[in-house]
């Protein structure tokens, strides 16, 4: 006689649930690294001004001609971006491990705080980088 019992629901839920955690841990992942990637954008900007001023000082040209004045923030920002893109993927593991954690024990209640960490993240870069994009036009 053929065995008919049916799958465990909950085991599936449970799966289910960690698929999700995963899912989650991994866009956070793909934050981070998006975050790393454009601090390190930013900063290699300012190197490539940098040069390019240099270039242009010994070609001659004179210094009125030069519009490529650097106030220095870009490398900071850059580095700032770079740090902050770590702490997510270190944050966002964590919270992961904390989240199976729930999971497993069926305690399982939503944090906010890595959400509002990125936002305010962005918003404050927002700014910062509104205000600085004014303040040189």
């Amino acid at each position: 006689m053929e065995d008919q019992t049916q799958p465990d629901r909950s085991g599936s839920r449970h799966t289910s649930d960690h698929l999700a955690n995963e899912r989650t841990y991994l866009a956070w992942i793909r934050t981070s690294i998006g975050i790393m990637a454009f601090g390190f954008v930013v900063e290699k900007f300012a190197l490539f001004i940098k040069k390019l001023s240099y270039v242009l000082e010994k070609s001659g040209l004179s210094k009125a001609a030069l519009s490529t004045h650097s106030s220095g923030y870009s490398a900071v920002a850059g580095i700032f971006l770079v740090a902050a893109g770590v702490l997510m993927a270190v944050l966002g593991f964590l919270r992961f491990q904390q989240t199976g954690k729930q999971i497993d024990s069926g305690t399982y209640s939503p944090a906010y705080f890595l959400d509002m960490l990125l936002a305010g993240t962005v918003l404050v870069v927002g700014v910062v980088l509104s205000v600085y994009l004014l303040h040189n036009v």
